[in-house]
């Protein structure tokens, strides 16, 4: 009797991040989150190239973090208005990231953030994954998957209308909301930075942003801020060269004056018989 071999019916395997959606066709809810996710990722740059010099990093802007498999695919992501995932690979294969795929990568961002547009109940919610007997899915809360599924280090809500921040710290396998330290901010040791609030304008906008401060307490500039700042000595420098251009003339100028008050003399004391130049006994 000879063997009969059957065609053993494989699950597909899971989809990556060109097959899965980029975007939830939902419109940004302010206009801030643009500029301030500049302001985070331009500062940080300098910091980020002497962690990874081999530029194995990637920030996310409002892109999808796929955590799970489901139908519609866009159920099973969370999309943090700002994350920073280290010692991974900017570009996947060549090709530029679309979305974060968890459970191929399996490497959690160390600092995710979000701008609430509202009062930030969306951004702490914290309700679980639930599936009922008739296969019902309860949508988990935010919080809940970047606490208990993601488990990323670090969770910063920032309320624009209201100003204000809070940041968890992943520890023990729960959140521990995190105090401000002296200076008001809150430090990433991992990244040796502070994030905390300024007052201030970029963009054309006044208003307080998230900012990032060196672990002495100081600001971390963007290259704009740099640009300015740099041009600002460039020009006190030149100042600085034109005042003294202006010295050494005005020194020559008393110096020649001085010469020709002292030739003038000379010749008034030369037309009373009296020579200037010789030594007085």
């Amino acid at each position: 009797m000879s063997d009969i071999l059957t065609a053993i019916e494989l699950p597909p395997p899971f989809p990556d991040h060109t097959q899965l959606p980029d975007k939830d066709d939902n419109f940004v809810k302010n206009f801030q989150e643009h500029p301030q996710s500049i302001i985070l990722t331009d500062s940080l740059t300098p910091v980020l190239e002497q962690i990874h010099p081999d530029g194995q990093y990637a920030i996310g802007q409002d892109c999808g973090i796929y955590w799970r498999e489901t139908d519609p695919p866009q159920a099973g992501a969370v999309a943090p208005d700002w994350f920073y995932v280290p010692n991974v690979p900017p570009k996947l294969e060549g090709l530029t990231r679309r979305s974060y795929v968890f459970w191929r990568e399996l490497r959690a961002p160390l600092i995710a953030l979000e701008l609430a547009s509202g009062n930030g109940d969306e951004e702490r919610d914290k309700t679980p994954l639930a599936i009922s007997s008739s296969g019902n899915t309860q949508k988990p809360g935010k919080f809940w998957v970047y606490e208990q599924i993601i488990r990323i280090l670090y969770y910063g809500i920032y309320e624009i209308t209201t100003g204000k921040l809070e940041v968890y710290h992943w520890q023990d396998f729960s959140y521990q909301k995190i105090s401000p330290n002296d200076r008001g901010h809150y430090p990433i040791p991992l990244l040796g930075v502070e994030l905390g609030l300024w007052q201030g304008t970029y963009q054309n906008q006044e208003q307080v942003w998230l900012r990032w401060w060196d672990a002495e307490g100081n600001l971390l500039l963007t290259g704009w801020e740099r640009v300015q700042i740099e041009r600002a000595a460039a020009e006190r420098e030149r100042t600085r060269a034109e005042e003294a251009e202006l010295k050494a003339d005005r020194e020559r100028t008393r110096a020649e004056e001085a010469e020709l008050k002292a030739a003038r003399l000379a010749e008034k004391l030369r037309a009373m018989g009296i020579d200037p130049d010789a030594e007085s006994e």
